[in-house]
């Protein structure tokens, strides 16, 4: 049995990561934080869910990426086969504030496991997070050779840990890939991020218990897709025979305004009676126009993205609206349970969409 280290475990993309790698029978060890209040709410399900009988292999540490002595020793105990670094300070408009935590949390995190990983475990293979955030103002459509211009104190983070992790391969021979993710989002999103902060709204408006909706930037266009599949990409990169650094996206953008068009109008509502604009909002340099190039990770891992734009936000707006209690609009997405959408769940919607 395999074995797999995932830092920023309760994250979105690490409680998807956590039922893939489970689902293909690894076992999952987890870091997580110490803190005042339980935050394991996305990955609690894998415990009490009957068609994750092999939730038992899941395995949760506390423990601190900034810390190297507390990494060490972990991995000396785990001895994984594959890490995956997913843990960052991921809010972009929040790295404007917190400059230093940001570069801390998502930058030198990244050099840290690297470092602890060649001492401890150097024939482990190694995925590292990297963010579409880190072209900036770069012109579309970005691929693996696409110059990097970071615009926000995240970007620039990422870009230090996407150059360390190459770094690392090629001076040490470590299996280090970096996964250059375009916005990938699902109801397990953030609160705090756009695309959760709409659908959230849109079903609290249903329901009556908002009036308005504040947000910034409507023109910003994002390649929006869809994170259990995302989770799949990362998984294949490190099964390759080599390492390399792979763009993952769906080659096609949308504004925010697109995006509250389609969440407000699948319960048929005119957006523009609620959204207003807020100034505190802004970036102090915005991004505006993120768009992947994903022909590389077509090419060699095969991996192509299946869930399109419009089901995306209609996924994101039935799970909040059934979070409050509400039906669903579409009938195509009844399957999707309200606080919990596992990938064994992901894969039966797609048959029968399908």
């Amino acid at each position: 049995m395999k074995k797999a280290l995932i830092t920023g475990i309760t994250g979105q993309d690490g409680s998807y990561l956590a039922e893939l790698l489970l689902h293909k029978g690894y076992e999952v060890h987890g870091l997580i934080r110490r803190a005042s209040t339980f935050n394991t709410q996305r990955i609690d399900p894998i415990y009490r869910d009957p068609h994750h009988g092999n939730g038992v292999h899941l395995h949760l540490h506390h423990g601190d990426v900034g810390a190297m002595g507390n990494l060490a020793g972990l991995l000396q105990t785990i001895q994984p086969d594959e890490v995956y670094h997913l843990a960052a300070q991921s809010h972009v408009r929040v790295s404007f504030d917190l400059p230093e935590y940001t570069g801390d949390v998502t930058g030198l995190s990244t050099v840290r496991l690297l470092e602890t990983l060649r001492q401890v475990k150097p024939t482990a293979r190694f995925y590292q997070a990297s963010s579409s955030e880190m072209f900036g103002s770069a012109p579309p459509p970005q691929d693996e050779k696409t110059s990097f211009q970071p615009q926000s104190p995240y970007a620039a983070a990422k870009l230090y840990a996407y150059w360390v992790t190459r770094n690392y391969r090629e001076a040490y021979g470590l299996f280090a890939c970096n996964g250059i993710l375009f916005n990938h989002e699902s109801p397990r999103r953030g609160e705090t991020f756009v695309t959760r902060k709409i659908t959230r709204a849109v079903a609290a408006i249903v329901a009556g218990q908002q009036e308005e909706l504040y947000l910034g930037n409507l023109d910003a266009k994002r390649d929006w897709g869809y994170a259990p599949e995302y989770v799949e990409a990362m998984w294949l990169m490190l099964q390759q025979d080599a390492p390399q650094d792979f763009v993952i996206g769906t080659g096609e953008a949308h504004s925010v305004r697109d995006f509250l068009e389609e969440a407000f109008g699948y319960v048929g509502l005119d957006w523009q009676k609620y959204v207003r604009i807020d100034p505190r909002y802004y970036r102090p340099t915005e991004v505006d126009y993120l768009l992947a190039d994903a022909r590389q990770a077509e090419r060699h891992l095969h991996w192509k993205p299946k869930v399109t734009f419009r089901e995306l936000v209609r996924i994101m707006v039935d799970a909040d609206l059934e979070n409050l209690g509400m039906a669903c609009p579409g009938e195509g997405m009844r399957l999707l349970p309200a606080r919990f959408n596992g990938w064994h769940r992901w894969e039966q919607r797609q048959r029968i969409v399908a």
